[in-house]
């Protein structure tokens, strides 16, 4: 594969020392592995080779890869979410919680100045966070398939969307007329601004011919 290239994946990421599953597509692993979430989607994912949808490791790995083809690969961490820096744990003040009315529990994950963090520790009024990626500093290993690749335009712009939404292409409908691409969803879906906005930079980025986004809501009678 080459970057630019819209294929789906699937995938089984595992940290390397504890095998301990971190994310997947695939059902039957988390059914056999016990951790099956019945409101989870298992499926296929769209991604772009060479694009930030994806960690450093796996970018390199599918540039080697052909449609079909299955591999299981170590990533070390200075290719993956980065090694850990101590600089990033910090001790934050309990008043600034107790102003946002939360409690600092240990292990609980929070947001502070829009940095997310995970609480190691809480004494005397000081509370130590840690705002390091949880898998920062660890190896990963993955089992990865390149599932199908998308070529035609209209695919394309069909698996941002999903990617970022979470929807399957069915449940999307899209014109494209010459640089306009319209989009629509056959149910009820509310996207804030922000994310619409996510949306129309990534298909301007990697999409050659398509210059306008339009997100169309529909409401019928009932």
């Amino acid at each position: 594969m080459e970057s630019g290239d819209f294929v789906y994946i699937d995938y089984v990421g595992r940290v390397k020392e504890t095998g301990e599953i971190f994310d997947l597509t695939k059902e039957d692993v988390a059914r056999k592995e016990g951790i099956y979430d019945p409101k989870f989607k298992y499926k296929p994912i769209p991604v772009i080779v060479g694009s930030d949808f994806l960690i450093k490791g796996l970018n390199k790995v599918l540039k080697e890869m052909k449609v079909g083809e299955k591999r299981k690969v170590e990533i070390s961490a200075s290719d993956a979410f980065g090694e850990r820096k101590e600089e990033l744990v910090k001790i934050v003040p309990e008043s600034i919680f107790k102003e946002q009315n939360v409690q600092p529990i240990p292990g609980y994950f929070v947001n502070i100045g829009g940095i997310r963090g995970r609480i190691v520790s809480v004494s005397g009024g000081r509370v130590k966070v840690d705002f390091n990626h949880p898998l920062a500093g660890k190896t990963l290993e993955y089992e990865i398939e390149i599932v199908r690749e998308v070529k035609d335009k209209e695919g394309k712009v069909k698996s941002i969307v999903c990617y970022f939404t979470g929807l399957d292409e069915n449940e999307i409908d899209l014109k494209i007329e010459g640089k306009i691409a319209e989009v629509s969803f056959k149910t009820t879906v509310e996207l804030p601004h922000r994310l619409k906005d996510l949306i129309s930079k990534k298909i301007f980025e990697w999409i050659d011919g398509i210059e306008e986004l339009k997100f169309v809501e529909i409401f019928k009678k009932t």
